[in-house]
C-alpha cells in the first residue's frame, strides 16, 4: 500500500487527525511520538501498522510508553 491508498483509506475511516500528522510528518514538524503500544494509534491493527511505518520512513522516532506512563 502506497501513500495515497493510505490516506484514502484514513479518509474514508474519517481519521483526519492521523492525516494530519502524516502532513506534519512531511513538515517537519512531527520528529517523535509517543504511542501507548496495546493502543496504537488507530483501531484497525493492520492500517495501524502502515500509519507507522510511514511515520518511520518520514523520519518520526516512534517511542513506545506502557499504559501506566
Amino acid at each position: 500500500m502506497n501513500k495515497e491508498e493510505l490516506i484514502q483509506q484514513l479518509n474514508e475511516k474519517h481519521l483526519e487527525d492521523i492525516i494530519e500528522l502524516i502532513e506534519d510528518a512531511e513538515e517537519g514538524y512531527l520528529e517523535e511520538l509517543e504511542l501507548v503500544e496495546s493502543l496504537g494509534l488507530v483501531h484497525d491493527n493492520e492500517l495501524n501498522t502502515k500509519v507507522i511505518e510511514l511515520l518511520k520512513s518520514l523520519g518520526v522516532n516512534i517511542i513506545y510508553v506502557t499504559d501506566d506512563e
